[in-house]
C-alpha cells in the first residue's frame, strides 16, 4: 500500500549480511513500504536493493534518526562510501556516525580507511568541529607529511578559523608545487569572495579560466559574481559559455533568459522569450519559465519598436502562457482561493514599455 510522508523520513532496510542504506523521501513524495518492496514484490534476494538504488526519484537521507543506533561499523562504512560517490555533503551526519560508531571501528576499514578520514575532516571543517578535524589531520599528516592534498586540508582549516591570510599563502604554495592543481586556485576565489573582495575574486577567476576553460562550475560562478556587480552582459557571456557546455539544461537557458530580461531593452526581450520557449521545450513542467515567458511576450507586444505582425504572435504566446500557468495551478490545488488570487496578481501586474 502506498503512503504519503508530509516529514522527511528515513527509511532504513536490512537484508541477512548485505550493506544498509539510508533514504528519505521529501514532502508529499508518495512511497510504498518495505514490506510491500520485499514480499508482496517478489524481492526475494539482494536484488530488492539495486531496485532501491535504480529508482532516481528516491533521495538520499537529510538527517538520521533513531535507525543510526543499530547501523553497525560496516553499515556506516558502506553510507560514507555512497555518499562519497554521490557527492552528497551531508556533514553533520558524517561526523555525528564518524564520532559514536566508525571512529572505534577505523583500523578495520583497510586501504578505504584515508578516503574516510578526508570526508571527515572536511565534514568536521563544514561543521566548525575543529576538534574532529584535528584529530584527521593529525592522522592523515604522519602517513603522507608531504602531501598536497593534506596541504590543502590544512588551508581549509585555516578558512574555516578565517585565518585567511595564512590559507592564502598556504594554497600560493601548493599552486607553485603544481600549477595544474585546479582546487587551491578554487579556493583562493572562494577566500576572496569570503572577504568580500568580489572585484579580485573576478580577476583570479578570469584567470583561471584561461587555464581550465572546461571548468562548468567556475563559469558558473563567475556569472554569479559578475550578478553580484550587476555587471549583466558579462553575466550573460558566461551563461552563454554554459549553454555551449550543456545545450540541453533547462535551466541554463531559464538562467540565461533571466538576465537578458534583467538587461532590458527589445532585442533582450526577443532572446529571453527564445529561451524561455528553449527551457519549456526541454521541460515543459518548468512553471518559473511560464512565467518569464509570459513577462516577455507581454514587454515585446506592448514595445513601440514591436511590428503589428509580432504584436499579434507576441499576445497570443503570452495568452498561452497564462493559460498553461493556470492550469497548471489548477491541478494541483483544483478552482480554488489561489488561482482566483494568481489571476487577480497577474490581471494587475504593470508592465512598462522596453526601451
Amino acid at each position: 500500500m502506498a503512503r504519503t510522508v508530509n516529514e522527511p523520513t528515513v527509511v532504513c532496510v536490512r537484508k541477512a549480511n548485505y550493506r544498509l542504506f539510508s533514504y528519505v523521501f521529501t514532502q508529499s513524495t508518495t512511497v510504498y513500504s518495505v514490506a510491500t518492496l520485499l514480499f508482496v514484490g517478489g524481492f526475494t534476494g539482494p536484488c530488492w536493493l539495486q531496485y532501491f538504488l535504480d529508482i532516481k526519484s528516491f533521495k538520499l537521507g537529510t538527517k538520521m534518526d533513531f535507525y543510526s543506533d543499530k547501523m553497525s561499523w560496516s553499515e556506516v562504512r558502506d553510507l560514507f562510501r555512497l555518499w562519497r560517490e554521490e557527492n552528497v555533503r551531508k556533514s553533520a551526519d558524517i561526523v555525528d556516525l564518524w564520532e559514536r560508531i566508525l571512529q572505534k571501528k577505523v583500523h578495520k576499514l583497510g586501504d578505504e580507511r584515508l578516503l574516510v578520514l578526508e570526508q571527515v575532516c572536511v565534514a568536521a571543517l563544514d561543521c566548525n568541529r575543529l576538534e574532529v578535524a584535528d584529530v584527521c589531520l593529525k592522522s592523515l599528516s604522519a602517513e603522507f607529511p608531504t602531501s598536497l592534498r593534506i596541504r590543502k586540508l590544512k588551508a581549509l582549516k585555516l578558512e574555516a578559523m578565517e585565518r585567511y591570510d595564512e590559507a592564502l599563502d598556504l594554497l600560493d604554495s601548493i599552486i607553485k608545487q603544481d600549477e595544474t592543481n585546479a582546487a587551491p586556485r578554487k579556493r583562493r576565489v572562494a577566500i576572496l569572495r569570503a572577504k568580500g573582495k568580489i572585484p579580485d575574486a573576478i580577476k583570479e577567476l578570469t584567470e583561471y579560466l584561461k587555464k581550465f576553460m572546461s571548468d562548468q562550475e567556475a563559469w558558473q560562478e563567475l556569472c554569479e559574481l559578475y550578478l553580484i556587480e550587476q555587471d549583466f552582459a558579462r553575466a550573460a557571456f558566461c551563461m552563454e559559455e554554459l549553454i555551449l557546455h550543456n545545450p540541453h539544461s533547462h535551466l541554463m537557458h531559464q538562467r540565461y533568459a533571466e538576465i537578458r530580461y534583467t538587461q532590458g531593452g527589445f532585442e533582450n526581450m526577443e532572446l529571453a522569450r527564445a529561451h524561455y520557449c528553449l527551457a519549456l521545450k526541454l521541460s515543459p513542467n518548468n512553471i518559473r519559465a511560464l512565467y518569464g515567458l509570459f513577462l516577455a511576450a507581454t514587454n515585446i507586444a506592448i514595445s513601440t519598436k514591436c511590428t503589428s505582425v509580432k504584436k499579434k504572435e507576441n499576445n497570443k504566446l503570452a495568452k498561452w502562457a497564462l493559460k498553461q500557468i493556470n492550469s497548471r495551478y489548477e491541478e494541483q490545488c483544483g478552482k480554488s482561493n489561489q488561482v482566483a488570487a494568481l489571476e487577480g496578481l497577474i490581471n494587475s501586474l504593470q508592465i512598462s514599455p522596453s526601451a
